[in-house]
């Protein structure tokens, strides 16, 4: 797995791609947390990244350490992939909450409820 500090760099190159519109009321910008998170649905699932609004403003994490813990083994254009997929989806949320939009979150909790209901029928 790539250090920390390389995939910070690679944080931010992909962070450059996006246009600044979509930066609009982020205050809390962009952080990379070195630990792993678990969902708080189940120890089972990991979270690679998440949006969130609160006092502090509005911020975007990635967590390191689930990327670490579920992609330790990829290469350095499979993890770049990866983590883009990761920051424009919570990209999306940004933009939509903004908005008042919830699709992706409802798109999010279907997901969620799919593994359930699978994860009961095994």
């Amino acid at each position: 797995m790539l250090s920390i500090s390389e995939v910070g760099d690679i944080l931010d190159r992909l962070a450059e791609e996006l246009p600044p519109e979509f930066y609009r009321d982020l205050s809390g910008g962009i952080l990379l947390v070195p630990e792993a998170k678990h969902s708080q649905y189940s120890d089972e699932l990991v979270t690679l990244g998440e949006y969130s609004v609160s006092q502090s403003g509005r911020m975007i994490k990635i967590y390191y350490g689930s990327f670490e813990k579920l992609y330790g083994w990829m290469n350095e254009e499979q993890l770049t992939e990866e983590l883009r997929e990761v920051l424009r989806h919570e990209f999306t949320h940004h933009i939509e909450s903004l908005a008042g939009e919830r699709g992706l979150e409802i798109k999010d909790e279907e997901q969620l409820r799919r593994f359930f209901e699978k994860k009961t029928r095994t």
